[in-house]
């Protein structure tokens, strides 16, 4: 029997650098390394292209961790994918040079209709499709990845740069989040998303389907509050309740950041971008009116995985 590999995947998001490293197959692999970093990389210069002198240093700071881990895995395939911030940033390259120097690890931009095929992978990776047609949603910290799919095939896919970082500098200016903001949001997102809803009249959504970041915190937030052990490490996909997706969202959308800093069950990187991304969720349920919403924990990284394994 041949030995199995083990690889390493880096997801290097706008907000979080992911790693995973793993051994087995596409189908069945046992994590050994799993871990985020919050890297925000897009803080300070998201929306004016620029990766700004702290979040670089922090960047590299990351990378220089997960190079360890994988030293320390003996791994024998690497590769690090870096979507929107990276790939609009005037000085993107010169962060994927001088982690090459500091790491000797190779950083490949990928465009958005890359990223949405792997997010499909991933998610299909869980057994979460099925014959229905559900849509994706990826809610970065630069982009958002929407996939018209069902178990078998892609029917239609886009990235969108509304990621939640760039609607945070836009719009959440002021806390709590004041309804004239809530009102313009709309209006930026129905002109932003005009081709996601034309492709939606063609292929009618049956469930909509968060993958990870977001829709993790909103069933974190539920379970906790319910007292019930809940530990995301253990579930690939979770049906949430249309009430309490409502209430949830209503909540963070009306708070503040000190109430959202003591809520139990959000990450520090997400008590801010948590509001915008509770209200694009919001906006994309209403507009579909579709009220079949899961969460599947896999996403991008476990997509690529799926290809080195």
């Amino acid at each position: 029997m041949s030995q199995q590999k083990t690889v390493a995947v880096m997801d290097l998001g706008t907000n979080t650098f992911h790693l995973l490293i793993a051994r087995g197959t596409a189908a069945s692999y046992e994590e050994i390394v799993h871990k985020s970093l919050p890297a925000k990389l897009g803080e300070g210069g998201i929306n004016k292209g620029l990766i700004i002198p702290a979040a670089f240093e922090r960047g590299l700071d990351a990378m220089q961790q997960y190079e360890q881990d994988i030293v320390n895995s003996s791994v024998d395939s690497v590769r690090a994918v870096a979507t929107s911030a990276l790939r609009n940033a005037a000085n993107g390259q010169e962060f994927i040079e001088k982690v090459k120097e500091l790491t000797g690890i190779s950083i490949e931009l990928i465009n958005g209709e890359q990223e949405a095929g792997y997010i499909y992978k991933g998610v299909k990776l869980t057994g979460g499709l099925s014959a229905q047609t559900s849509l994706i949603m990826d809610i970065g910290g630069g982009s958002v990845e929407f996939i018209l799919c069902n178990a078998d095939e892609i029917f239609w896919k886009q990235s969108f740069e509304i990621g939640a970082a760039r609607l945070m500098d836009k719009f959440h200016q002021a806390d709590p989040i004041p309804a004239s903001s809530v009102n313009d949001l709309h209006s930026y997102l129905d002109e932003k998303l005009t081709p996601l809803f034309e492709a939606c009249k063609q292929n009618s959504v049956d469930t909509i389907i968060g993958s990870s970041g977001s829709f993790e915190t909103f069933a974190e937030i539920i379970e906790l509050d319910k007292r019930k052990p809940f530990d995301l490490k253990n579930i690939k996909n979770y049906a949430f309740k249309t009430e309490e997706l409502v209430a949830v969202t209503d909540k963070l959308i009306a708070s503040s950041h000190q109430q959202r800093k003591t809520m139990e069950g959000i990450v520090s990187i997400r008590v801010d971008m948590i509001v915008v991304a509770s209200l694009l969720t919001r906006f994309v349920m209403e507009r579909l009116n579709t009220i079949n919403v899961q969460l599947c924990t896999n996403s991008l990284k476990e997509g690529i995985l799926a290809d080195m394994l």
